[in-house]
């Protein structure tokens, strides 16, 4: 995520070919009845959602306080349509759907890596790594014509400002860019400077090969459940040829037939039981929040238990400006302990044992938020930083 926007409201696109599984996908991860037809270019428009992260640490605090307000973090998805050959030309629909891709923050790319009479493939035939080929040759030569646009526009905006040249860093980068999407390689697998990086983020803000990408290889249960497939090596070894990433093998088959058990627990238990094999979800959901940046602090309470979602490396007055911005502008300091030092030392709700063992701690403007911190923050609602309590 060293391209990506500094901000705590950010989205993974589901990504990959028409019929690879994507809306299936969505519709598990998400709840939804997103439609899922077996036929190109049934989503058009993105589908947006949001799904809750699984957390052991949020469950255990609600578990403690049991307040009548529980609120989870979220990891936001958007549905996009399938992308096919030539969609940078516009085929397909294509220069809609990458449109909707430059609108993300992170990439699910998912590959179909089974054979079904019943799901047509878009090519005839099943090759997850033609397909991964072809989604990536897509996406490096939308981004190509991107940069390209950008550089134009540039040269005439210098060309207005009289004794004005383009700077050395900006021709730099923009060749190095565009050497790489050349060669269709992602701009994420580059090597650049600090500098260099600072002039994507600013004149180059809607690449889509700069995302985090996590794979998501579709199986059938049969193989899901007993880890083998012909194809997961020689994806993983495309990936790793590519650019790298995380690669989640799943099963849209196994995780719809779990579903369907959702109304009888003990079904689903005696499922997971006899597959010797359980849902896929949660990792991919905890990944793909961990490739966007994104960590979160809690507020733990009487009347509420929250996960509160702040970009890492979020300073203490930034994070409480999260929770209302009166909170950021008065910051006076904020009392943090960390999860486990709070579960270690804890037998019931409150503060009380954490300060007896010396764990709770004063911090002020300058303290970098952690994953996991548990913070009260104080205020005052003047906004001048002197007195009150929040």
């Amino acid at each position: 995520a060293r391209f990506g926007r500094v901000k705590n409201n950010l989205k993974m696109g589901v990504v990959g070919l028409p019929n690879v599984g994507k809306s299936s996908l969505f519709n598990l991860l998400t709840d939804q009845a997103v439609s899922a037809e077996n036929f190109p270019f049934c989503t058009i428009d993105p589908n947006e959602a949001r799904c809750p992260v699984p957390d052991d640490r949020y469950d255990y605090l609600c578990d403690m306080w049991k307040p009548p307000s529980q609120y989870p973090a979220y990891l936001w998805l958007t549905d996009i349509a399938g992308l096919v050959k030539g969609a940078h030309e516009g085929a397909g629909l294509g220069n809609a759907f990458l449109s909707h891709i430059q609108a993300v923050d992170g990439i699910f790319h998912v590959v179909r890596a089974f054979e079904s009479e019943d799901v047509c493939h878009v090519d005839d035939s099943v090759d997850p790594v033609r397909d991964l080929d072809t989604i990536q040759f897509e996406l490096c030569q939308k981004d190509l014509a991107y940069v390209h646009a950008a550089v134009e526009n540039e040269k005439k905006e210098v060309k207005k400002s009289q004794g004005f040249k383009l700077s050395s860093t900006f021709n730099t980068t923009m060749d190095k860019v565009v050497a790489l999407l050349e060669a269709n390689k992602p701009v994420r697998e580059g090597e650049f400077s600090t500098p260099e990086v600072d002039m994507i983020i600013s004149k180059l803000g809607h690449l889509i090969t700069s995302k985090p990408v996590v794979y998501l290889v579709n199986l059938t249960e049969k193989d899901y459940v007993r880890k083998k497939n012909k194809w997961l090596l020689k994806i993983h070894t495309w990936i790793k040829e590519h650019g790298g990433g995380v690669m989640i093998p799943f099963s849209v088959e196994f995780e719809q037939a779990l579903w369907d058990r959702r109304s009888d627990p003990a079904a689903q238990e005696a499922f997971v039981a006899e597959a010797g094999a359980k849902s896929a979800l949660p990792k991919m959901i905890v990944q793909g929040y961990k490739e966007l940046n994104l960590i979160y602090f809690f507020t733990a309470g009487e009347k509420e238990v929250r996960c509160w979602t702040v970009y890492k490396g979020a300073l203490a007055p930034q994070a409480a400006g999260v929770i209302h911005t009166d909170f950021e502008k008065g910051f006076i300091k904020a009392e943090v302990v960390g999860f486990e030092d709070f579960k270690a030392v804890t037998t019931k709700k409150g503060m009380a044992e954490v300060k007896e063992a010396g764990k709770y701690r004063q911090e002020g403007k300058g303290y970098m938020v952690n994953d996991g911190d548990i913070i009260h923050f104080l205020f005052n609602p003047k906004g001048d930083g002197k007195g009150g309590k929040k």
